[in-house]
Formats: C-alpha cells, sequence, structure tokens
C-alpha cells in the first residue's frame, strides 16, 4: 500500500447528538452524569448515563449544572463509554447552573498574643521568628535591664503576689509557739496553785 493512503480501522469518533437532564454533578470536584433520554433525534428508553465535565459547558461564569438541568450536548463514545463535547441548555442556549458554589478553606486565624514575648526584642505581638529586628543582646524582658535576665528580676520578684503573701502570712512553727506561749501564760492561779498541791503531795509519798 502506498504511503499516505487510507489506513484500516483508523479513524475520528463518530460524533452524536442527544438530549436529556442533568443527573448529578458535584461542583467541588467540576464533574457529573448527564442522563441521556434522547439520540439524534430517537427516544433511549432506559436513559443512557453521559459523563460530563465542566470544560465542557457553554455558560458565563463558574460552570456546573443543576439536578433535573434539562440539557442539549453532542457526545462520542470511547473506552470509558460516552463522554459529552459540548453541552448547553434548550436551544442551544447558556446553561442554567447550579446555585452551589465549592466550599473554600477557613482563612488562617491570627494569632493572639498569650503573653510570651519575643526573645529578640520583648515584645508581645510576635515572636523571636517572626522577629525584624536584627539580633539584639540579652536583657531582662520585664525591665529591660542587661545586667540580668526576666528569671532574676529584682523588680518582678518584688511585685510577685507570691512573695507579698509569703510576707504577710507568718508560718506556721511560729503560729504554733506563739499560740503555746499565750496557753501557757493565760493559766489562772488556781490552777498554778493546784499544780503545786499535787507537786507536793507526789513527794511527800516518794520520801
Amino acid at each position: 500500500m502506498a504511503e499516505g493512503g487510507p489506513r484500516k480501522g483508523v479513524g475520528s469518533p463518530q460524533i452524536l447528538a442527544g438530549s436529556g437532564y442533568c443527573k448529578w454533578f458535584n461542583v467541588r470536584m467540576g464533574f457529573g452524569f448527564i442522563s441521556m433520554t434522547s439520540s439524534e433525534g430517537k427516544p433511549v428508553d432506559p436513559p443512557l448515563d453521559v459523563f460530563v465535565h465542566q470544560s465542557k459547558l457553554v455558560m458565563e461564569g463558574f460552570r456546573s449544572l443543576r439536578e433535573g438541568e434539562q440539557v442539549e450536548f453532542t457526545f462520542k463514545r470511547s473506552s470509558k463509554g460516552l463522554e459529552s463535547l459540548r453541552v448547553t441548555g434548550p436551544g442551544g442556549g447558556p446553561c442554567s447552573g447550579s446555585d452551589r458554589r465549592p466550599k473554600g478553606k477557613a482563612p488562617p486565624l491570627k494569632r493572639k498574643p498569650k503573653g510570651d514575648r519575643c526573645y529578640n526584642c520583648g515584645g508581645l505581638d510576635h515572636h523571636a521568628k517572626e522577629c525584624g529586628l536584627p539580633p539584639q543582646p540579652k536583657k531582662c524582658h520585664y525591665c529591660q535591664s542587661v545586667t540580668h535576665m526576666v528569671a532574676q528580676c529584682p523588680h518582678k520578684r518584688a511585685l510577685s503576689p507570691s512573695t507579698s503573701q509569703d510576707l504577710q502570712r507568718p508560718s506556721t512553727s511560729a503560729q504554733s509557739q506563739e499560740e503555746g506561749s499565750r496557753s501557757g501564760s493565760s493559766s489562772s492561779p488556781e490552777e498554778a496553785s493546784q499544780r503545786g498541791s499535787h507537786s507536793q503531795r507526789w513527794r511527800k509519798s516518794r520520801d
């Protein structure tokens, strides 16, 4: 056979026309299926499924189909089945489309300051990795002194609530000693005389 002659079994797929309605369409993925009820003017019973991609829809803006929407289309047969090539509304007009829209990702929430500071500049609205200043000398982030760190800050210790509570609250040992001295000094003269008579009797019985 001469080169350039017709090749057996090789040819473009046959393009057919059909009509029907949208069976379902995934607006997020951008594809769905059409139920074809008529092909080349002849009824199709039961309806056949025809794959449809959003790129084949004739319409403006966001391309999609509404479930049950009437459409007209051209399609072809492929190894995967029936695939639509061009989809329009009735009479060749644009498709109506679905009111649904894919849910976009929520914007990341801005981190609120939790009281922790930037270890580089001492700022409360960012961390050290987000600091725009060059490396700063180490200093106390409480009083901004370069002679000590925040853990040894005397100003922070002076205002610490635990320290003030400890200064206001006496120790338990001091309280017990004070209570013991109060109980000993609060004994009446009668109790003291009774204790003295008991000690004298104990001495006589011993002698």
